[in-house]
This record gives C-alpha cells, sequence and structure tokens, in this order.
C-alpha cells in the first residue's frame, strides 16, 4: 500500500474530511483535531502499512508515523486540497477543551512544524562545539564564524519562525505575525536592551509613547512566549477590526489598525509579561533542582517516557529554550538525551531476545532511530508490546538523568537528543555526559534482558 491510499484509508477511518477540524504533524506524528471523535476507527488505522500506532490524547488524535511523517502529511494536505485547517458550523457544538487540552495542542502545533529547522541548527551548533573543543578549528577563524552563522540564525531569530507557526494555529495572517516579530527584532529595542545589560552610561529601562506609556526594555532574541501569545492577541485584534471596519477601507485600513494595535499591546504588556512568565517557568524547574539535583533528575527522567507516549513532551520545550536566552545553559536537554538512549536500551534489549526474522525486522530499525533521537517507532511499536521493557526504560531514563544531574552535566545549544549529540558535551561535563549514556544504555538493556523472558 503506497502513502496515498494509506491517508485515504486514514481520512475515511477518522470519518472523512468534513470530520477534520485542523490537521498539523510535529516530528514523527500526524495531530488532528475532530469534530465527532465517536467517528475514528482506531483499530482500522492501526492495521495500516506505516502505522505505528493511534491514540486520542488531549483531545488530539494522534497517529504515530515515525520519520516519513513529512511526506504523509503533505500528501494529507493534496487530498484535502489545501491546507486541512478548516472550520465547520458543527466544530462550535464540540465541548470546550480544558486548559492543558489547549496548552498541549497549542505547544505542540507551533513547535512540531519548526523542529527540523531547531533540530538542524541544533546539531551543527553541536558538532561545532565538539570541533572547538577538540581544537579541530580555531574558535577565531572565518570557518567557525560561517557555521555559526548557519546554525546559530534559526535560535536568534526564532520569534519569526514561532510567528508564522503560531498564526497558523491561531488562523491570523502569518505576514501580520511576522510583522509584530519584527518589532520585538528591531535593532533600536535589542540595542538598548543590550546597553541596559552591560550598565551603559547612557542605558534606558523603557521608552515612552506618548511620553506616558511605557514599553520596557527587553532582548526579545530567542524569546519563545512573549511572540506566542502576541500572535494569539494578534488573531483577536484582527477579527475584531475586521468586523468594525467599513467594507470599503479594510484592505488599507484593517491591516494598518491591526498591526499598530496588536505591536503596541505585544510590546507594552504581552512581551513583558511574557519574558517574566518564562523566567517563572525557569525558576520552577530551577527549583527542582535547588532541592536536589539528582531529585530533579529523577523526576524529570522519570516523566520522559511517559511525556513522549503521550505526546506532551513539546511542554519542555519552551523551557529549555529560555534556558538558553537567561542562563546560557541548559540541564533538561541532557536529560532528554538520557531518556532517548535509555528506550534505546530497552528496545536492543528486545531484539536480542526475538527469534522471529519478521520481528527482529520490525525492532532493530526502531532500536536505531532511538538511538538517532527518534524515539517513536521504538515505544509504539515495541515498548508498549512489552509493558516490563517500558518500565525498565523509565527506571533506566530516571536514574541516568539523576546521575548526570548530580554531577552538573549541561548543553549550551539547542540540539537533538541523538547519540550525535555528543560532541556537544565536550568540555568540562563530558566523562559524565559519556557514563550517563552508558548507563541509560547498560542499564535499560539489562534490566529488560532480566524482565522480558518472553521468546519470539
Amino acid at each position: 500500500m503506497g502513502t496515498r491510499d494509506a491517508i485515504n484509508n486514514i481520512i475515511h477511518l477518522i470519518g472523512g474530511a468534513d470530520n477534520i477540524s485542523k490537521a498539523w504533524h510535529c516530528m514523527t506524528r500526524l495531530r488532528f483535531s475532530l469534530i465527532d471523535e465517536n467517528k475514528i476507527d482506531q483499530s482500522g488505522i492501526k492495521k495500516i502499512p506505516g502505522v505505528l500506532g493511534a491514540q486520542i490524547q488531549s483531545d488530539q488524535f494522534q497517529i504515530i508515523i515515525g520519520p516519513q511523517v513529512n511526506s504523509w502529511y503533505e500528501q494529507l494536505t493534496h487530498e484535502l486540497g489545501s491546507t486541512p485547517e478548516q472550520t465547520s458550523p458543527t466544530h462550535a457544538k464540540k465541548a470546550r477543551k480544558s486548559l492543558v487540552s489547549m496548552f498541549m495542542d497549542t505547544v505542540s502545533g507551533v513547535f512540531g512544524p519548526i523542529v527540523p529547522a531547531i533540530a538542524g541548527a541544533g546539531m551543527i551548533k553541536g558538532l561545532l562545539a565538539g570541533l572547538i573543543a577538540l581544537k579541530v578549528v580555531s574558535a577565531k577563524s572565518d570557518t567557525v564564524i560561517v557555521i555559526d552563522l548557519i546554525a546559530s540564525g534559526v535560535f536568534y531569530f526564532l520569534p519569526f519562525f514561532l510567528a508564522i507557526s503560531a498564526a497558523r494555529i491561531f488562523k491570523t495572517n502569518e505576514y501580520l505575525a511576522a510583522a509584530v516579530a519584527a518589532c520585538f527584532m528591531y535593532p533600536s529595542l535589542i540595542e538598548a536592551a543590550k546597553a541596559l545589560a552591560g550598565h551603559a552610561p547612557d542605558a534606558v529601562g523603557a521608552f515612552y509613547f506618548l511620553n506616558v506609556i511605557p514599553v520596557s526594555v527587553f532582548n526579545y532574541a530567542s524569546s519563545v512566549i512573549p511572540v506566542i501569545f502576541s500572535v494569539l492577541a494578534l488573531s483577536y485584534i484582527h477579527r475584531w477590526v475586521d468586523k468594525i471596519m467599513p467594507d470599503v477601507l479594510k484592505t488599507v485600513f484593517t491591516p494598518t489598525l491591526t498591526l499598530f494595535l496588536a505591536a503596541l499591546v505585544a510590546l507594552v504588556v504581552i512581551g513583558p509579561l511574557g519574558i517574566y512568565l518564562g523566567k517563572g517557568l525557569a525558576w520552577f524547574i530551577e527549583g527542582l533542582f535547588g532541592v536536589s539535583a539528582s531529585f530533579a533528575g529523577l523526576v524529570v527522567g522519570a516523566i520522559r517516557p511517559v511525556a513522549i507516549l503521550t505526546g506532551m513532551h513539546h511542554a519542555m520545550t519552551p523551557i529549555a529554550l529560555q534556558n538558553f536566552t537567561d542562563r546560557g545553559y541548559d540541564m533538561l536537554m541532557p536529560m532528554m538525551f538520557m531518556a532517548n538512549m535509555a528506550i534505546a536500551g530497552s528496545t536492543f534489549a528486545i531484539w536480542k531476545q526475538s527469534k522471529s526474522r519478521e520481528e527482529r525486522a520490525v525492532v532493530l530499525p526502531a532500536a536505531i532511530s532511538a538511538l538517532l533521537g527518534i524515539t517513536e517507532p521504538a515505544l509504539f511499536g515495541v515498548l508498549t508490546r512489552y509493558k516490563k521493557a517500558f518500565i525498565a526504560a523509565t527506571v533506566a531514563s530516571s536514574l541516568a538523568s539523576a546521575f548526570i544531574a548530580f554531577f552538573g552535566v549541561r548543553l549550551y545549544g539547542y540540539i537533538l537528543s541523538s547519540i550525535f549529540s555528543l560532541p556537544a558535551y565536550i568540555g568540562p561535563y563530558f566523562i559524565f555526559a559519556l557514563m550517563g549514556v552508558a548507563l541509560a544504555l547498560g542499564l535499560s538493556f539489562t534490566l529488560t534482558t532480566l524482565l522480558v523472558r518472553e521468546k519470539n
């Protein structure tokens, strides 16, 4: 069965195109917001070749595809005739989502499409850090400057990526959203923030609009929360302005008034609040480390496999990115790395025990994929069928995360949690990162071997 046939079957088994309110994807899953979830034939969908699993989580219907999800999504949009984001009269009848569901929809919807850019740039940054640490290239060379601008551009201009992605989720104009993000990134604001941070004599803490309204000075480069909430506000402002504006004036004055009001609200209210909210989230995580770094590792490491399984793992991405912005480093992503290695270790153990050629042909690629940072094939294709193996992976993830947290292992830039991420750890904590990987792989492999005794 080809991708086109598989997608047509999926559309049919979720109740047809008319039942799709919205669809998007992350790195491994097709995600749907459906009008009537009772129309879903989950068992039928799970039997489609190429589908690794399907579940309803946080009012989303998620179909796990794996690394080929992008080509499946392109086929989905082709079959539906456009980007599958539509509004149906019956959609209003659907019960309101909980705040948690709305938050998860937003985070996964915003970050899912841009993860390839973030992961690609992060991998380049990690490899560059390794080359510099090994003194293969000089940190002051032109080569490093060129590679760094390729890798760092995504993170510096992250507000633009988030604005476009958020505009699609909130169903508003993408270019107006980018224009609001441009206000956050304008040199006069960025330079003023740098002068303030450097305690320059002429530094100012705010610009005053009409000599009354303060526009606080912050460096919004690489920021996450302010731009997402600003685009959300833009969506409401745009609809309100368009509603009250006479038809003859809409072409020119609707975008004019929308941009002016949305940018002012973003700069005066949402931006500063978003900065403080981001700092608050980072403070909460830091509080866990304040109690005990090892305790924080135990908690984060234990919940990570479950978070991936339920599709809630994107919730930590804004916190990690905010940590990079505020502190210049992050201790969460190394724990995510440990979780991926633990999942890989358990899957390799299942592969070693499997006698069936068909089973081994499925399990080995899943294990290698987990080693490379994509864990859904291993989780949904293997570990959900071996519950004790999943428990073993969770225990190993928790203990390995506690171990590296105890020794202070940290990252200085976003990178995909893959075995190829190791060069990014070269430095004071490299030996502990290596030991953590060995612990995660070895412990999960051993525990799975002891707990799972089924032979196929």
